[in-house]
């Protein structure tokens, strides 16, 4: 079975925590973002409430963002160019558009 899926700038390796996608598609439409990849879901307990995203760590290409909700943390790696208060700007659009 492949799990690997395109749709536009969104790749898809694994799950999506619940709430979680329509705001990466969202994000994926922004012009200074390049791709949009989830990671591992872990379970942590402070996880509840609305969905959260911290952007944390840079990588070679972009950022490493932390998505919690639903009693699980994602990480979701961001190819992009922006700086990390540009992409927390962007990030903040794209949770509105829900």
């Amino acid at each position: 079975m492949r799990l690997r899926a395109a749709k536009g700038k969104l790749k898809i390796e694994h799950s999506i925590i619940e709430g979680l996608r329509p705001v990466l598609e969202a994000l994926s439409a922004h012009p200074g973002i390049r791709s949009v990849i989830p990671g591992v879901i872990r379970p942590v307990r402070e996880a509840r409430g609305p969905i959260r995203l911290r952007v944390t760590t840079p990588t070679q290409t972009g950022w490493k963002v932390l998505a919690f909700a639903a009693g699980a943390r994602q990480e979701v790696f961001v190819n992009t160019g922006m700086g990390k208060e540009e992409l927390e700007g962007a990030l903040g659009e794209s949770r509105c558009h829900n």
